[in-house]
């Protein structure tokens, strides 16, 4: 790509550069358009981040509250029973698109029952420590997910500020700049033209006079 100040003067380097000038500030305009769409979707996804996180945070609380009672209990081999029926969880996530950035929105966590041939929790507490851990793990995934969305939208976000300012405050004066001195320059070779064609026509009839005496 040519340095805008390096394009020596003439009409079509004039055209060239109102064009390139042209491109750069609508480019400038979608991008800015594009920076308040994101900045605007990263602003929910990070309270949806926090919200998710939170929520994380209580349900751990809660399971570990369950958990510590269950083991004053039952003792910690109680555990061992307790955790011999337990699946797998599947997660399925889906995603979205904003403004051509890709980036998690949903998540689903499929926790299996217990299996039927597995021995029951020891105590009542292990019962409902279960049933807070599983809460635990589908709130765990919905904060891994807003997490992610978020830190994908603010990477975009940062990155399309950094194009915008660029472009505002590099690239586009120089495109002016370039422009303005291709300009002034066409404009004193027209108007030095002119003063020669008009001193050649002068000439041209003070010849013509002088031939006729």
């Amino acid at each position: 790509m040519t340095t805008p100040s390096r394009v020596p003067p003439s009409r079509a380097a004039r055209l060239h550069l109102r064009h390139r000038l042209a491109v750069a500030l609508r480019g400038a305009d979608l991008l800015e358009q594009k920076l308040r769409i994101l900045f605007a979707r990263h602003e929910r996804l990070g309270q949806a981040e926090e919200s998710s996180g939170s929520r994380w945070h209580d349900r751990v609380e809660e399971a570990d509250t369950w958990l510590l009672r269950a083991v004053l209990l039952g003792g910690e081999h109680a555990l061992d029973g307790a955790a011999a029926g337990v699946g797998p969880a599947r997660i399925t996530i889906d995603e979205t698109v904003t403004m051509g950035v890709r980036y998690p929105s949903e998540v689903t966590c499929a926790l299996q029952d217990r299996a039927p041939d597995s021995a029951a929790p020891a105590n009542t507490a292990l019962v409902h420590a279960e049933a807070a851990y599983r809460e635990a793990v589908r709130a765990a995934a919905e904060y891994a997910v807003a997490h992610a969305a978020a830190r994908i939208v603010g990477a975009e976000v940062r990155s399309t500020r950094r194009r915008v300012r660029a472009l505002r405050r590099h690239w586009i004066p120089r495109l002016e700049t370039a422009l303005a001195r291709v300009e002034l320059a066409l404009e004193q070779s027209e108007h030095e033209d002119a003063v020669r064609r008009r001193w050649a026509a002068q000439t041209l009839r003070e010849s013509t006079r002088g031939a006729g005496k």
